[in-house]
C-alpha cells in the first residue's frame, strides 16, 4: 500500500492568505478489497498523520482510525463483487481531517438502527455517530463513475460535549 500526495487539491480558501500549513494536503491510496486491507488501511492512516505533523489529539486519531477500519470493512464485504480495489483519501486542512473510502459498487449503503438481535451491519451507524460525537460531519456520494465515496470530517482538536 503506497501512500501518493495529490497536488492541486487546496483552495485559497482553505489554506488562507500565508499559504498552507505544513501538514496540510491531500493524500490517496489504493487496496485491494480483501480483509487484509483492513488493519493495513487503518496503520497506513495512523502512520500518515504521524510522518506529516498533524497536530491531532488522541481522540480523534482513535475515532478516526475507527471510521477509517468500519468504512473499508464496508468496502471489503459489500463492494469486493463489483469493486475488486478500493481507495482511501485522507485529506489535512488547518483545523480538520477527512477520511474518505472509494469503491466502484453503485449501492449506496444507508446507517441501520441498532438491533441487539444482530451481530453486525450498524458500521455505518457507528461511523454516524462517532463523527457527529467528535464535532464532525459524515455523509455518501456517488462518484462520476457510477461508485460511491463515503467520507467522515473531523476537527483536528476534539470538540467540547
Amino acid at each position: 500500500m503506497t501512500i501518493e500526495p495529490r497536488g492541486g487539491d487546496r483552495t485559497m480558501d482553505e489554506t488562507g492568505p500565508a499559504g498552507p500549513l505544513p501538514y496540510e494536503g491531500v493524500w490517496r491510496f489504493t487496496a485491494p478489497a480483501v480483509d487484509a486491507s483492513v488493519p493495513q488501511a487503518r496503520h497506513a492512516v495512523r502512520d500518515l498523520l504521524v510522518r506529516q505533523g498533524v497536530p491531532v489529539s488522541d481522540d480523534v486519531t482513535q475515532t478516526l482510525l475507527l471510521i477509517v477500519s468500519e468504512l473499508v470493512t464496508n468496502a471489503v464485504r459489500h463492494a469486493a463483487v463489483l469493486s475488486p480495489v478500493l481507495a482511501v483519501e485522507v485529506a489535512v486542512g488547518p483545523e480538520w481531517v477527512r477520511v474518505a473510502v472509494e469503491d466502484d459498487h453503485p449501492y449506496r449503503p444507508t446507517a441501520l438502527e441498532t438491533d441487539h438481535g444482530r451481530t453486525g451491519g450498524r458500521g455505518l451507524l457507528l461511523v454516524r455517530e462517532t463523527t457527529r460525537e467528535a464535532g464532525g460531519a459524515c455523509d455518501v456520494a456517488h462518484t462520476a463513475s457510477g461508485g460511491k465515496v463515503i467520507w467522515a470530517a473531523l476537527p483536528l482538536k476534539h470538540a467540547p460535549r
